[in-house]
């Protein structure tokens, strides 16, 4: 069949002397007979009608909040970015992406595990025990037996690298065998920028820049090969508050910082958010009769969304509390 369709009309008509008509209908029953995917129209892509499934699916963040801010949550084919300051509470977000993403994916889940790739501090693992402890308080949304079956801790693998050379080797072997058998599909790695941190020199910019377009092709190809999302944690630097490229990247936020890396890795990513920490503290008590935790829970955060093709630049505030991380409502701006 696709001889037939590489040949022209004429050509296909002087090999097999049919006529003109009956090519014309060898054609068309050939091309409907090998169509894989039918045809979709704008209107049907805006109402929602996309026969495409994986492109409406999203990744809960654990929080309606949240995940009403991000359209749903995080998308399930590309590069996440989670940037921001220190305490601002990314890994806090990160751990409970691993906790949600073991959920039925009715419940916004993938029900499956994830690996968390620590470049820096030690995996925060009593962090991660409380916050599966109170996964039932957290998750008041799906049945306490659905919450009680699921194994947590079993399902999060922890990976430590220190330098590029141990990073290539676990995207290019460790993380291919896990998403292959299905026991993962969602990949954090806590940070991307402490990689370069050392190993590149300013001199050396141009291979700093072929490595971050080398690492970014192959966490697209695994995310999309398994459909499964890439979360990236990276720092911030200082940045001039008059230049012009600030002022693209700083979002409607007024920010005297910007995402490490530079350009380079800004083009490997699917969607950019910001967090930081405000100057506001909060009632220890939630309008949800919810008591915030005296050391952390009080300081109210906010998350933005600098880039995403799908979303405006908009931005709500959030808590985090011995339950996990809570988005404020009506404080979408």
């Amino acid at each position: 069949m696709k001889e037939i369709l590489k040949l022209s009309g004429p050509d296909l008509q002087r090999l097999t002397k049919l006529s003109n008509r009956d090519v014309h209908y060898l054609h068309k029953t050939v091309a409907a007979a090998i169509k894989s995917d039918p045809v979709v129209t704008a209107l049907q892509i805006y109402n929602g009608q996309c026969p495409f499934p994986t492109q409406n699916q999203r990744l809960s963040m654990g929080c309606p909040v949240l995940d009403l801010l991000l359209g749903g949550g995080i998308p399930l084919m590309g590069i996440t970015e989670i940037v921001g300051e220190s305490s601002s509470g990314k890994t806090q977000i990160c751990m409970q992406l691993c906790l949600s993403v073991q959920f039925p994916c009715n419940y916004g889940g993938q029900e499956s595990g994830a690996v968390y790739i620590c470049t820096e501090d030690t995996f925060p693992n009593k962090r991660l025990q409380q916050l599966i402890a109170f996964q039932p308080v957290l998750r008041a949304d799906v049945p306490a037996d659905v919450v009680n079956n699921i194994k947590f801790g079993n399902n999060i693998f922890i990976e430590h690298v220190a330098d590029v050379e141990s990073f290539n080797h676990c995207l290019s072997k460790r993380l291919p065998i896990l998403l292959s058998r299905g026991l993962i599909r969602l990949v954090v790695i806590d940070s991307i920028a402490a990689l370069f941190r050392c190993e590149y020199a300013a001199s050396n910019s141009i291979a700093k820049a072929r490595r971050l377009q080398e690492f970014g092709a192959m966490l697209h190809h695994l995310s999309h090969r398994f459909t499964s999302p890439v979360i990236c944690v990276n720092q911030v630097a200082d940045a001039v508050s008059d230049s012009h490229l600030a002022q693209n990247q700083l979002g409607i936020l007024d920010r005297k910082v910007l995402p490490a890396l530079g350009l380079t890795w800004s083009n490997q990513l699917l969607m950019r958010l910001m967090v930081s920490r405000t100057q506001i503290y909060i009632e220890d008590e939630l309008p949800d009769g919810n008591v915030c935790d005296s050391n952390t829970g009080t300081v109210l955060r906010r998350m933005e969304i600098i880039f995403a093709p799908h979303l405006p630049q908009t931005f709500c505030n959030y808590i985090i509390s011995k339950e996990g991380v809570r988005g404020m409502k009506g404080t979408e701006v």
